[in-house]
């Protein structure tokens, strides 16, 4: 492929352009590939069946195994199409109410989505973290892959916990919340103005790990919004400037999503990321006892196998999301009704 004059002068603008290129380029060669296979497939099936090649039956239930797998998967990816769907992501958990139990439920929450992008390969990094006694109060994870965000989004929301506490002496059933919210990664093509006079920077000494130069400056950084009152934290870095980068860069994405959600005047579908981390407001319920169960109270998809979605194998739940909202469903459906509150 060759480029205009002056195409290169600019290397980030090139970069992201030849990355989306790259990425339609991979989406066609999949579909492409796709087609092909099938056509050969129907061709070997037509030979079998003319010479009565049962000894081929097995082949051929097992390549039409991986082509509907393949299709499956292609298909999700075409729902992913939207302005930031194929950036990368930041995840946010907050714990909720219930100090030890909330806390070692946002770390349970920390673990299944850092092993879900394990599982696929991807690169992440955790950028805050403010740990509380039993666990994490608060988490910050950059997770770099392509379509990061758009397969995460649904997962925005609060997420229930119900258990036997491993902290209760009387091994009594708690219920816990905790809070995820989703942001894209931003590069230049998307244009989020925050100018100095709209945010307060204040600078602290960081906790926990980080060797003796972190702890003994002030080279954490919170950002405040002040128009919107979105507060942004970053302490992971050693220096205040990479902390006021980072920050600054997930400051940006958060308020783009502040923006589309008002800009799209669509409240009742981002209602669970509005109330408030407790009862009513839940997207999804983690069931350990006297059951086990895994619900989206938006789809109503659920499984049973609950220890396998906490290792991280939540891509069942992301794609039938995005195919229930593809189909016109709404998250506004977070309500819980007394009958399945019994049920759960």
């Amino acid at each position: 492929m060759s480029a205009g004059p002056g195409f290169w002068n600019d290397g980030a603008k090139a970069g992201r352009v030849m990355t989306e290129i790259k990425q339609l380029r991979d989406r066609i060669g999949n579909w492409t590939r796709l087609k092909n296979d099938v056509e050969a497939l129907d061709e070997i099936y037509t030979l079998a069946r003319e010479e009565g090649g049962d000894g081929m039956e097995a082949d051929l239930k097992a390549s039409l195994v991986d082509i509907k797998e393949r299709f499956d998967r292609y298909v999700i990816l075409e729902l992913l199409a939207g302005e930031a769907d194929s950036s990368s992501a930041f995840l946010t958990i907050h714990a909720g109410q219930g100090g030890t139990e909330a806390c070692d439920w946002a770390s349970m929450l920390l673990r299944m989505y850092t092993r879900w992008a394990e599982r696929h390969a991807y690169k992440y990094e955790v950028l805050d973290m403010l740990e509380a006694e039993g666990g994490v109060k608060s988490a910050t994870v950059q997770i770099d892959a392509p379509y990061a965000y758009g397969y995460l989004k649904g997962e925005s929301g609060v997420h229930r916990l119900v258990r036997i506490s491993p902290f209760d002496a009387n091994a009594r059933r708690h219920t816990s919340f905790a809070s995820v919210y989703i942001f894209p990664v931003l590069d230049d093509s998307i244009d989020v103005e925050i100018r100095p006079e709209d945010i307060r920077i204040d600078t602290y000494r960081s906790g926990g790990a980080g060797g003796q130069k972190v702890n003994k400056t002030d080279s954490a950084v919170r950002l405040t919004h002040l128009a919107t009152g979105i507060v942004v934290t970053c302490q992971n870095e050693r220096s205040q400037h990479k902390n006021k980068d980072v920050a600054m860069s997930v400051l940006k994405s958060r308020l783009y999503e502040y923006y589309r959600i008002e800009k799209e005047k669509e409240n009742s579908k981002f209602a669970s990321e509005k109330k408030e981390i407790g009862w009513g407001s839940q997207i999804r319920s983690y069931v350990f006892q006297p059951y086990t169960l895994v619900k989206d109270h938006r789809n109503k998809f659920s499984v049973g196998n609950v220890q396998s979605v906490m290792d991280g194998d939540i891509d069942s739940f992301i794609e039938s999301f995005l195919r229930w909202r593809w189909q016109g469903g709404t998250a506004a459906a977070t309500g819980i009704g007394s009958e399945e509150e019994e049920e759960l």
